[in-house]
């Protein structure tokens, strides 16, 4: 069988190939990262905090003992017991700025939880191509363990001279350089992933890419990921936390209230009543307004510069997804027209080759092979980086 055609069935059919498991370790790493479970406990942290400004204050007790001067007057006493309270509408607009401000701290929470599973993402990716440059070295080493062997046979025959034989295996010693190079380039990839999933080792293989859907147009897919933006959905949501905060500062003018009981003792009778009270809101919250609606205008302005960004930087993926893909397919009719191993074998072999001459045409071969790869890798990356609103 054709050499291209081996590599094609190894590299690039992924439906014929070992499924790949890159789904089941990230909902691995979702459910054992400790950077997303110390996010949830933050996240939990945040919103008991919001839920606590929307109590009442503590009710305020006290107690007056008094001697009056001459002794004969006699002893008297005063309790007092008060509770304060806002205007009822503070209370309403609290408990939406909690509705609101608990949305905003699970858009942060789901934030810090896609950054954790794109980075993961990453490093599958990466360990899938790492594993597909060794099955194209292991080739490589087959092939030429094949030439070594028979020039082995010739040098001892006298077909051949030594240069030749030295040749075959210095190339010999550069493809086991470049296994164990990659082989420790994968033993440190997944030893990020497993600190990824809370140190526990991580028991699928990676050794295939999943078929990718390429989006129709920028327009249909820059529509779908914008709405999907965690970023910009969270700033969203700190819009609408500005917004109630206005109306929260407007109904703080209302005036506050007080309410007691009072029980006052004299040393012959005794007094029981109420208290009432109001607070006018001269002085505590001037300002406060034009605070929120100076935090509402940053916000707002916040939510139309990301969205420009992020408008860029989707366009600026799909171009290179576009161009890698295309790139990927002009890769492909090149290796269809390449000469194959086993001609090139057979041409060394009958002696219409030389030694180096092989190694020229082997060395396209296997270099445009190993570019091909490095595509395939890039355009996942970027595929994987367009669409991680979806992990």
């Amino acid at each position: 069988m054709k050499f291209y055609i081996i590599v094609f069935l190894l590299f690039c059919a992924g439906n014929l190939a070992a499924q790949n498991n890159i789904e089941s370790i990230l909902r691995a790493i979702e459910k054992n990262n400790k950077e997303l479970q110390a996010s949830e406990q933050l996240t939990l942290s945040k919103k008991l905090e919001a839920a606590t400004e929307n109590t009442l204050p503590d009710p305020n007790v006290s107690y007056e003992r008094k001697w009056g001067k001459p002794a004969s007057i006699g002893k008297t006493g005063e309790l007092s017991v008060s509770q304060s309270f806002d205007f009822p509408s503070v209370y309403v607009h609290k408990n939406q700025l909690y509705d609101l401000k608990s949305d905003l701290y699970d858009q942060q929470k789901q934030i810090i939880r896609q950054q954790v599973l794109l980075n993961a993402k990453t490093i599958c990716l990466d360990l899938i191509s790492l594993f597909q440059q060794q099955k194209l070295l292991d080739l490589r080493l087959k092939n030429v363990q094949k030439l070594s062997s028979l020039y082995q046979k010739r040098l001892s025959n006298g077909d051949a001279n030594i240069l030749e034989t030295n040749k075959i295996e210095l190339e010999l010693y550069n493809i086991k350089t470049q296994m164990r190079l990659i082989e420790t380039d994968k033993n440190n990839k997944l030893k990020e992933l497993q600190a990824l999933n809370g140190n526990l080792p991580i028991e699928e293989n990676l050794i295939d890419y999943s078929p990718v859907d390429f989006p129709e147009s920028f327009e249909i897919y820059s529509q779908e990921a914008i709405a999907s933006d965690p970023e910009l959905r969270s700033l969203e949501n700190e819009l609408k936390v500005a917004r109630k905060n206005i109306s929260l500062s407007k109904s703080l003018w209302f005036p506050k209230f007080e309410i007691g009981y009072i029980r006052e003792m004299e040393p012959t009778d005794k007094y029981n009543g109420i208290s009432f009270g109001i607070s006018i809101p001269l002085f505590e919250n001037r300002n406060k307004i034009k605070q929120a609606k100076a935090l509402s205008g940053y916000t707002q302005m916040q939510i139309e510069n990301t969205r420009l960004q992020s408008l860029s930087t989707l366009r600026q993926l799909y171009d290179q997804a576009v161009n890698l893909k295309i790139s990927m397919q002009e890769y492909n009719k090149l290796l269809q027209s390449q000469k194959t191993l086993s001609l090139l074998n057979k041409a060394l072999e009958n002696g219409q080759l030389s030694m180096i001459e092989y190694f020229i045409e082997a060395n396209q071969v296997y270099e445009s092979m190993q570019n091909y790869l490095q595509l395939e890798n890039q355009y996942q990356q970027i595929v994987s980086q367009m669409y991680r609103y979806k992990l």
